[in-house]
């Protein structure tokens, strides 16, 4: 694989990789504000009635909140594996690249000798 190609698909893991790692980040960061401030048991007048186990722990939000923490979750989670999956066939190539400069570099010396 040339040189130019390892770069552009190095370019794309990363691409993936960080935007799904801060996806993750920040729907820890929202969950662990729900932890913090949503009740603990249901309160039908603010319509927080669905359930959310955080840490051991069952709080309880709307359909809105569920949704959209749930989405980020999901999002930044199918974000995150196609990076990581981008991110290991760059792996791949570039290992491959480089034993093969390895193997040239080894017949050169033989040649020398």
């Amino acid at each position: 694989m040339r040189p130019a190609q390892l770069a552009t698909l190095k370019f794309f893991a990363l691409l993936f990789l960080l935007p799904g790692l801060a996806g993750l980040i920040v729907s820890a960061t929202i969950s662990t504000s729900y932890l913090e401030k949503m009740p603990r048991v249901p309160v039908i007048s603010e319509d927080r009635v669905v359930p959310r186990e955080i840490h051991g722990i069952v709080v309880y939000q709307t359909k809105e909140e569920d949704k959209k923490l749930s989405s980020i979750e999901y999002w930044s989670v199918g974000v995150f594996v196609v990076g990581l999956g981008l991110g290991l066939v760059f792996l791949e190539k570039w290992g491959a690249t480089q034993a093969r400069y390895g193997e040239e570099d080894d017949e050169f010396a033989e040649d020398r000798t």
